[in-house]
């Protein structure tokens, strides 16, 4: 088929590939707090079964950058896709914290390896077409979060188990993922310049930073959020719920808007002001003496946050003389580093400062976008 014809169904093909992501990791986050009072454990023993997610990905994420360049991003996204979903499962059924460790890590390596190709494919379909896509990609990333988010609150509240609630749900996007594979571009992700080898440049490392920093803040909300909303304010298990849902809902508007503002501002303004408004959101989220005003503040951390990623990967995609799979590959792989080993190093902090206290270390790392955003602009005229 002529690369024309095919760009609409692969951008919707890849606009449901994000929106799986969002919903089976948000499926997890909104059952949390049930699964660590089920294992009857503390935040720092549970903070570290979190790192199994971390090893996982960071394991996963290098080999799935080669087998990008090898074989296309198509299989690779497909794969990784039909293993997420059944990730899912094994996380109910988890009865220690080092089986659930070892349950994360299984999730983690399949994240990992979904993450990197799904953007490697976005990257391509943007490419193809012309003009910007990628942050409405992550937005559809972000709007499953609010539905995987949303529902995980409603059966939590219903009563239903974690163990019906998550194969039920894994294998609902298994078959959203089968139908959606087949519209996939074909081809794989080239060089972005003449070289196809990888080099780490200067605009590499700033994007990596940023990413570092951004998906740390947006892995504490994720895995520390519901259990801020319950142990602190003593919010209930929808309330609870609901605080990633808002971030993520703002997070997804923000992101539906995003391709609009990549062509009228600079990656520059977007970030700098972005990461200002995340800081303020998140420090009234945690000061806040009520539920409704902490719900707020999550609800402005991910309008801030919402564009900063997809500027960072998109950009990383397009570095000239830089292979694309392999440059988006240490975008991501830093971004995950963030993502998983900054909530449990939160969870170990909360042992010895309380968790409000500990959460406040990434309205720290949202206000390093401010410098880095500097960086961004000296990445896009390299």
């Amino acid at each position: 088929m002529p690369l024309a014809a095919a760009l609409p169904a692969a951008r919707v093909s890849v606009l449901a590939v994000f929106f799986v992501h969002g919903a089976v990791f948000a499926t997890w986050v909104s059952r949390i707090p049930e699964v660590q009072g089920g294992l009857g454990v503390s935040t720092g023993p549970f903070g570290l079964a979190l790192l199994g997610v971390a090893v996982g990905s960071i394991l996963s994420m290098p080999v799935t950058g080669w087998l990008i360049g090898r074989h296309g991003s198509k299989p690779v996204t497909a794969i990784a896709s039909v293993w997420f979903c059944l990730a899912l499962a094994p996380l109910a059924y988890a009865g220690s914290v080092v089986t659930l460790g070892l349950a994360l890590g299984f999730l983690g390596m399949a994240a990992g390896a979904m993450d990197v190709s799904m953007n490697a494919q976005g990257v391509e379909v943007e490419t193809a077409a012309r003009r910007p896509l990628v942050s409405g990609f992550h937005a559809m990333f972000s709007i499953g979060g609010m539905v995987g988010a949303g529902v995980g609150g409603v059966i939590a509240k219903m009563g239903i188990g974690v163990r019906g609630h998550f194969v039920g749900a894994g294998l609902l996007c298994l078959a959203a993922i089968l139908l959606a594979s087949r519209g996939l571009l074909a081809s794989a992700v080239r060089p972005s310049g003449g070289k196809g080898g990888f080099r780490f440049t200067p605009a590499v490392a700033a994007l990596a930073a940023l990413t570092f920093c951004f998906f740390l803040s947006e892995g504490s909300i994720a895995d520390w959020s519901a259990l801020y909303l319950s142990r602190v304010l003593q919010a209930g298990p929808a309330q609870a719920a609901a605080g990633y849902a808002l971030f993520s809902a703002t997070m997804g508007v923000g992101r539906l808007a995003g391709d609009r503002l990549r062509v009228r501002y600079s990656g520059r303004a977007l970030v700098c002001n972005g990461s200002l408004l995340a800081a303020s959101g998140l420090a009234l989220a945690l000061l806040a003496p009520h539920t409704g005003v902490a719900l707020a503040g999550f609800a402005m951390v991910g309008l801030g946050c919402s564009v900063i990623v997809p500027i960072a990967i998109a950009a990383a995609g397009t570095v000239p003389g830089v292979n694309a799979g392999q440059a988006i590959s240490t975008v991501v792989t830093m971004g995950y580093l963030g993502l998983f080993v900054g909530p449990p190093l939160i969870g170990m902090a909360a042992e010895a400062i309380t968790l409000r206290w500990a959460m406040m270390i990434t309205v720290a790392l949202c206000l390093c976008g401010v410098p880095l955003s500097r960086l961004v602009e000296s990445a896009d005229r390299e």
